[in-house]
């Protein structure tokens, strides 16, 4: 992930291929249905669950593209958003070059619930894992990718126990989720000398996702929220500088709500890093996005330990820093008229 992070931000146009759909069908919450009370329906969020889908991600091995462990998650994904009761599964396929020249295979898993409410916001993760361990210290292990069990799964694992929780508890607006691909694969010093290198080597998944104008002819999501390195023991989250820069006010209530279920020493409420992640390109694209990422230290310019290294693994992975994230969002949702 993240030695993208530069203030110079460029979209690529990606090739789009069409794409699979399944689920309900679209819809609204049905006249009449009882729609969850926010903080017992944010209960609902199980750390317990979360922690074992990290563990299903990472079991498949590494999540590059092109990858025998790729296309599994690929498939899971789109069964488990199914099976969580989303209106819409969505496959986008396409091909983006990476900064050496390489055409890498991308697919991202898109998913709506409660598809024809007027209002709707957007949560994000990206699924695809590092190809190299660059901080890795053993410098004959850095060629091979990562386990990405924060950097990667937790996010996703975030996502797919709020996609059950909406299943089961609806909202009152509507809720798409983007799972993204090919976010990992930028140019770093560390993996060696690239023509393209640059931020835009970056979240090529979801500059395909943004080309193809996703929301043309429709009403997009009021905002975005990314979640990014949401599962590290004792897991910190500041105020990304890229966040406040686009969507303060979505900043503003994100971390209000955190603190208002106790969690303001995980939510710390002072500036962090900038950090050139996905929810650039959300935000490039119309959408106001924000990033819940573990902080990288505005000091230091680094993230954690474990950060793009084999350590990234489940060993590493805290549930009550995927609990407090999920919980954060989820009553967030509940609360939205």
């Amino acid at each position: 992930m993240k030695i993208k992070r530069l203030l110079a931000i460029a979209l690529a146009a990606g090739a789009l291929v069409a794409c699979t759909a399944g689920g309900r069908g679209g819809g609204t919450t049905p006249e009449g249905a009882a729609v969850a009370d926010a903080p017992s329906a944010a209960d609902a969020f199980s750390a317990d669950t979360a922690y074992a889908l990290v563990a299903a991600q990472t079991a498949m091995g590494p999540r590059t593209p092109g990858s025998e462990g790729h296309a599994r998650c690929v498939a899971w994904m789109s069964a488990r958003l199914r099976a969580a009761g989303a209106d819409t599964v969505v496959q986008q396929r396409g091909s983006m070059q990476r900064w050496d020249g390489e055409e890498l295979p991308v697919c991202n898993v898109l998913a709506s619930f409660n598809a024809g409410a007027p209002k709707r916001i957007l949560l994000a993760a990206h699924y695809d894992t590092r190809p190299w361990a660059d901080m890795e210290p053993d410098a004959t292990r850095r060629a091979q990718p990562i386990p990405g069990a924060n950097d990667g799964a937790s996010g996703v694992a975030v996502l797919l126990e709020i996609a059950r929780c909406l299943g089961e508890h609806p909202a009152n607006i509507g809720v798409d989720i983007l799972m993204a691909d090919a976010e990992d694969c930028g140019h770093s010093d560390e993996v060696g000398p690239g023509v393209a290198a640059g931020p835009h080597t970056w979240c090529l998944g979801t500059q395909m996702w943004a080309a193809s104008q996703p929301y043309a002819g429709r009403t997009a999501p009021s905002y975005a929220i990314l979640l990014d390195m949401v599962g590290g023991a004792g897991a910190r989250f500041h105020r990304e500088q890229f966040s406040d820069a686009a969507a303060a006010r979505i900043v503003d209530k994100v971390w209000a709500e955190a603190a208002s279920l106790g969690y303001a020493d995980t939510f710390v409420n002072s500036t962090g890093g900038a950090v050139v992640d996905d929810h650039v390109y959300i935000s490039r694209a119309g959408i106001p996005a924000i990033d819940i990422i573990e902080s990288m230290s505005p000091a230091t310019g680094t993230f954690p330990p474990t950060w793009h290294t084999h350590a990234d693994n489940l060993d590493n992975i805290d549930r009550r820093s995927l609990e407090r994230a999920g919980k954060t969002v989820l009553s967030l949702i509940y609360k939205e008229k």
